[in-house]
């Protein structure tokens, strides 16, 4: 114990010791807790990689849109098919059939009544 005691005494005796201190605490702030840390870049690193995934992303979508925009300008049956599908739209002397998959639901011989809000 009287040694180590001794160790530590003769280490902060040293002339440039202070210097040391000051050099190892610097260091730490701007490594660890400052904003502008290592920490913190590679944490911005990695967000711009990822935000560089997501621009590519909505590239894609973005060309695709124009794609169809330009088709709807050129090509007026493409907005009758859309509204079809999309919103279900029909003409006036058609039927439409939804047909889904999700549960298996018993089929009734009987339609379910409608009900119609209006307000009074």
């Amino acid at each position: 114990m009287k040694k180590l005691k001794e160790v530590l005494l003769n280490i902060i005796q040293l002339w440039y010791f202070k210097y040391v201190v000051v050099c190892v605490l610097g260091i730490l702030i701007v490594g660890f807790l400052d904003e502008n840390s290592v920490l913190s870049h590679f944490n911005n690193v990695n967000r711009i990689g990822e935000l560089r995934e997501e621009i590519v992303k909505y590239e894609e979508i973005n060309a695709k849109n124009k794609e169809q925009i330009r088709k709807l300008q050129e090509d007026p049956k493409a907005i009758e098919k859309i509204a079809r599908e999309r919103y279900f739209m029909k003409a006036d002397d058609e039927d439409i059939f939804v047909l889904s998959d999700e549960g298996e639901e018993e089929v009734s011989p009987e339609p379910k009544p409608v009900k119609n809000e209006t307000a009074k």
